[in-house]
């Protein structure tokens, strides 16, 4: 499971920065919506998503070394995920946005691998939390 988890940390983190970068590039091959409401709230994301990317990459860095501050990392990185999770599907069902064709696919395939991403990272790290404290992040899991 160690493994699938540093994975998904990896996948988050190429995801997070291809999106940004094609968002600041080509934000119509991206965007579910054109409204001037709609760039928005997607432009005050970055500063978000950079701290989901730094604490991804900080959980990666400490899950692979297998050091304590793993479970901070991967719980920073799950709670997160969790946070944004929120954001985008609260706007997205307020305001159409999966119903707007193949933007709308797209956001919601960000939004459900948001929150598969973020719920393993939680439960991951928690049920784990023992051996990750010990330095152990391969062994069997914890109690919850």
């Amino acid at each position: 499971m160690r493994r699938t988890v540093q994975g998904m940390l990896i996948v988050a983190i190429v995801v997070d920065i291809a999106y940004w970068a094609t968002w600041f590039t080509d934000r119509d091959a991206l965007a579910s919506s054109h409204r001037a409401a709609y760039y928005e709230f997607e432009d005050a994301f970055p500063l978000a998503d950079l701290w989901l990317g730094l604490a991804c990459l900080l959980a990666l860095v400490t899950l692979t070394r297998r050091t304590p501050s793993a479970l901070l990392w991967l719980l920073c990185a799950g709670s997160a995920g969790m946070y944004l999770f929120g954001m985008d599907l609260l706007y997205d069902l307020e305001h159409g946005i999966f119903t707007a064709g193949g933007g709308g696919a797209v956001e919601a395939g960000i939004v459900a691998m948001t929150l598969v991403f973020s719920l393993t990272s939680l439960r991951y790290g928690w049920t784990r939390r023992t051996e990750l404290l010990a330095g152990d992040s391969g062994g069997a899991a914890a109690a919850p």
